[in-house]
């Protein structure tokens, strides 16, 4: 990767990472620094671990970009409070692109984003990176890998989305309310497109690699369902079609729930015939659930182990937390950033480690 100079000024960025000092860090900043092509000005690291008494982040960071790199510690907030500090604390730079920290940006990531953003509008506020996901090639992948591989047809997900600073700054960057990984981004890109801006497509390609994960991840995604109803909430029901997101099962989920719970209501009143009828439909949908995860998986006995027992699991943990999120954003209205639509205050400086090479 050549020196920030090669780059045309107007075309300058920094790069933010939110991370929790997962190893995979480590792999992304080595691809980083080995790239063609010309280097951010700057590289933000905003630490979110709960606590700062693990591993240092300054570990990871290969000598080439030590002297342009910063720490920033994020508080725990989740992703999207972690971007915001990253961002701006980048100084005046043009573009920020944001990476996640298990991401692997290809060989010629910095030639082919200095063309991306070559190509950029006036109007352009994002341009979003091709996203690899390799599978195994002598199995069919696991229900896990198939959920990560649809990351690579996503729409705007900040596994590495370049967005310009002027346009983060006129709609007040991500909206902090989005706690975890998820809708945080498609939020992001909806308020960006209705603010006048167009997000486009870049050449650039990144992998990301499918992470390992328990044998439960599936039932600890279904938290999701939460930041779906505050998406309802900010954009309207059809948002699904606006950010060209997957729907998902949610309603298939609502009614082998009801199924179920119907079921245990009419044994304890004695109707032993309605409760035979509920729980055969709770069993016919589980069955399905269970088969449309196993079928095109590898058949393995722990996938269709961890299929069946997750599959029972699934359709209530979905249905608590789309109550859950009911409740927790019944009032939740448009963002604003800084609560009363005034003018944003003065910036501070954050609170930084510059490494030293």
């Amino acid at each position: 990767m050549t020196r920030p100079e090669a780059l045309a000024p107007d075309a300058a960025y920094a790069v933010v990472i939110p991370t929790l000092g997962r190893p995979s860090l480590g792999a992304c900043l080595h691809a980083l620094a080995e790239t063609t092509g010309p280097g951010p000005v700057r590289v933000v690291l905003v630490d979110d671990r709960p606590a700062t008494d693990g591993v240092p982040l300054t570990a990871d960071v290969p000598p080439s970009l030590r002297a342009r790199t910063i720490v920033v510690p994020g508080g725990a907030r989740g992703p999207a409070a972690a971007r915001n500090l990253g961002w701006r604390a980048t100084g005046d730079v043009p573009w920020i692109v944001f990476l996640d920290d298990d991401v692997v940006p290809g060989p010629t990531w910095g030639d082919d984003l200095a063309l991306d953003l070559a190509a950029a509008t006036e109007r352009t506020a994002g341009i979003t990176a091709r996203i690899e996901v390799p599978l195994p090639a002598d199995r069919r992948p696991t229900d896990w890998e198939r959920n990560t591989a649809g990351l690579a047809g996503a729409r705007w997900i900040t596994a590495d989305l370049a967005y310009r600073r002027s346009a983060l700054t006129a709609v007040g960057g991500f909206d902090e309310r989005f706690r975890r990984a998820f809708r945080e981004d498609a939020d992001l890109a909806l308020r960006m497109l209705d603010a006048g801006w167009t997000l486009t497509a870049g050449r650039r390609t990144t992998t990301h690699p499918v992470r390992p994960a328990g044998r439960w991840i599936s039932v600890r995604l279904q938290a999701g369902n939460a930041d779906d109803v505050l998406m309802t909430r900010l954009h309207g029901r059809h948002w699904w079609r606006r950010a060209e997101a997957r729907r998902g099962r949610l309603p298939l989920h609502l009614a082998v729930t009801g199924a179920g719970v119907t079921a245990l209501g009419c044994a304890l009143l004695g109707r032993h015939r309605a409760a035979a009828a509920c729980a055969g439909a709770w069993l016919a949908g589980t069955t399905e659930f269970a088969l449309a995860r196993i079928l095109p998986g590898p058949g393995t006995r722990d996938e269709v182990l961890t299929m069946a027992l997750t599959s029972a699991v699934v359709p209530p943990a979905a249905t608590w937390h789309w109550l859950r999120g009911r409740v927790a954003h019944r009032k939740a209205g448009r963002y604003t950033p800084f609560g009363n639509g005034e003018p944003a205050p003065a910036p501070r400086p954050a609170a930084t480690e510059r490494l030293r090479s």
